[in-house]
């Protein structure tokens, strides 16, 4: 077997994304925001991984700078971004065009400011074929026409025709799912994708994405703060929390035997609909940490309820559960652990009092 067939080979055996130590700062009057701060996991070929967190915690700087999608001025960047075996997180813009789009792509967060106004659908889903597949005019449209009917939307002849304001929110989310997977990427990155639209499209937005990734063998990875959006639709959570990874493990793992408390605290505070109108909603109490001078020790324990001096004082280290290699957090008394089964019961005995 020749070098490159063995290379190709490993690329094709290994992980599709792979992170290490990856840290994105920026410089500010205030002084340096530590957005992601020594992040590293990998990610397999068509799975999808869900990042969630707080607004703040780090998910989104984290997928632009796998995107290469940063500002350049005031920008730190440093660690290893490996995209199938390659080397990506030092490529300028300019390498990076080749690979946005044919290998990686984004979904945005709002699609009536990632579209263009002034251009027709039609054209907006073109323009990437015809730029890196070389595609004719007629050719780009008739794909066009094909990936509006792979995203279930109806009239599609009509819709090529049409520009963003003339399309609902769903539908224009649907737009720019299309728009993204026109080159067919390996890896599709999306970013908050359902926060603007109703329940119902929401659910619809989730099915077509976990459909495109089975159909296409497609790496996802969503970026939300719900954690009951990526419940059935992801096969990995990672959660971060002040620009760090707290938490990683399988889907069904983590919400079986979460180890985190703010893993804990983001479940719980999900609405539940077995509650009674007007139950209080549960919340997380004070704020994210202040990112350009964070904690000293463990950057939830301001806002822990079972902290301890050792949170305080010491930062913990992402260890592997015992039982679950599969399984890592970043805690120093995790959900379970005697520690925590104290301080849950002192904290229950207050409540009981109070009652």
């Amino acid at each position: 077997m020749s070098n490159v067939t063995q290379a190709a080979t490993r690329q094709l055996d290994g992980p599709l994304l792979e992170l290490t130590d990856v840290r994105t700062h920026f410089r500010t009057p205030r002084g340096v925001v530590r957005a992601v701060d020594g992040v590293s996991f990998s990610l397999d070929r068509g799975k999808a991984l869900g990042i969630v967190g707080e607004s703040g915690s780090g998910k989104t700087i984290l997928s632009r700078s796998i995107m290469g999608l940063l500002p350049t001025g005031g920008t730190e960047r440093s660690g290893s971004i490996k995209f199938a075996g390659r080397e990506v997180g030092n490529l300028g813009r300019k390498e990076m065009r080749a690979i946005w789009g044919k290998e990686m792509a984004m979904i945005f967060q709002d699609p009536m400011t990632s579209l263009n106004p002034l251009m027709k659908i039609g054209q907006q889903i073109a323009e990437p074929l015809r730029i890196h597949l070389g595609m004719s005019r007629q050719d780009a449209m008739a794909t066009a026409r094909r990936l509006l009917q792979d995203v279930r939307i109806p009239e599609a002849d009509r819709r090529l025709e049409q520009y963003p304001h003339e399309l609902s929110g769903g539908m224009r989310q649907r737009v720019m799912i299309a728009i993204a997977m026109a080159c067919g990427p390996t890896a599709l990155f999306a970013d908050e994708p359902t926060t603007a639209l109703d329940v119902t499209v929401q659910a619809q937005i989730l099915d077509l994405l976990g459909e495109q990734r089975r159909e296409r063998n497609m790496s996802i990875v969503l970026v939300t703060h719900d954690l009951g959006v990526v419940a059935g639709h992801t096969d990995e959570i990672a959660v971060m929390y002040g620009g760090k990874l707290v938490e990683k493990a399988p889907t069904r793992r983590l919400f079986a035997a979460m180890k985190m408390p703010y893993t804990e605290a983001l479940l719980a505070s999900i609405p539940k609909m077995a509650d009674p109108s007007h139950t209080r909603l549960n919340v997380i109490p004070g704020r994210p940490p202040d990112l350009v001078h964070p904690p000293k020790g463990c950057r939830f324990a301001p806002r822990c309820p079972y902290a301890a001096e050792k949170c305080i004082a010491e930062e913990p280290p992402l260890v592997v559960t015992p039982d679950d290699p599969l399984h890592s957090f970043a805690c120093w008394y995790p959900v379970g652990s005697p520690e925590y089964i104290e301080s849950r019961a002192r904290i229950d005995a207050k409540k009981a009092e109070a009652a």
